[in-house]
């Protein structure tokens, strides 16, 4: 479903500011993987992200999703094989627009769009039942603008707007990050339980290694633009905390961010 050939990308090459990003990195997802993505400061986790979307060209290599070259392709045209939840809860929705008005536009991502009525009675009562499967009380708030609703449900609310569509990858930037831990609890399990209902291929940053290890059947760690470990689903059955911060504590020069080591 996803296929990452020996891609690269550096900032400001050929300066005393240069940064190598992503160096030959490489990576495979099946349909319905779901790989969790740990790693240092600065190890190019977002910056993968990033050129998988389309938000950053990348310099060498190729990205092929669902069987379709999308390396030269912009990132409004790799919508419709995308959908993305980012760390800020306001990034992944329009806050002066409805709930039916947001999910009205997330029906409509990656596809031609007329000037018909964005919400219809028909698609009001399925926008309710999807709501209803947050088990948040949205479905009775289509009228509610987005700016007015917790940093999770806004979270909860982007999380099923990326999946609407069935997407072929779903990307999630640490999109449990800004919440405080029970809205952060909520928002992993709601995590699980849509992308395991929908067989969402799934590709997740995050700075919890509980999270981390918890969520997924597959576990890679990165550092300086590079895949350095790997855990398969039968070795992530037993993988832990302590495993990860071993593998981590190899790392020369490495450091982990306050939040990594306080979650």
């Amino acid at each position: 479903m996803l296929k990452i050939d020996n891609i690269s990308k550096t900032f400001f090459p050929g300066t005393v500011n240069e940064r190598k990003a992503l160096q030959g990195l490489s990576l495979e997802l099946d349909e319905s993987d779901f790989v969790t993505v740990i790693g240092s400061n600065g190890a190019g986790k977002s910056t993968l992200l990033n050129t998988i979307s389309g938000r950053l060209p990348i310099d060498t290599g190729s990205i092929t999703i669902d069987g379709a070259e999308v390396s030269k392709m912009p990132e409004y045209k790799r919508a419709k094989y995308l959908g993305r939840v980012f760390q800020d809860p306001m990034a992944g929705t329009a806050p002066d627009l409805t709930i039916e008005q947001n999910l009205s536009l997330a029906l409509k991502r990656g596809k031609p769009r007329g000037l018909g009525r964005g919400t219809t009675s028909e698609r009001r009562e399925h926008f309710k039942d999807e709501l209803a499967t947050l088990e948040l009380g949205l479905e009775n708030r289509l009228k509610t603008k987005v700016g007015l609703l917790s940093g999770g449900q806004r979270q909860a609310l982007s999380l099923l707007m990326a999946g609407f569509t069935q997407p072929r990858i779903l990307l999630l930037d640490e999109h449990t990050a800004a919440l405080d831990p029970q809205r952060a609890a909520l928002v992993s399990a709601l995590t699980k339980k849509i992308v395991e209902a929908d067989g969402l291929t799934t590709l997740m940053v995050t700075h919890n290694m509980e999270q981390a290890i918890a969520l997924g059947n597959r576990l890679i760690m990165m550092h300086e633009g590079r895949i350095i470990y790997q855990a398969s689903a039968e070795e992530k059955k037993d993988l832990t905390v302590e495993t990860l911060l071993g593998e981590f504590s190899k790392l020369k020069g490495a450091t982990l961010g306050d939040r990594a080591l306080l979650n």
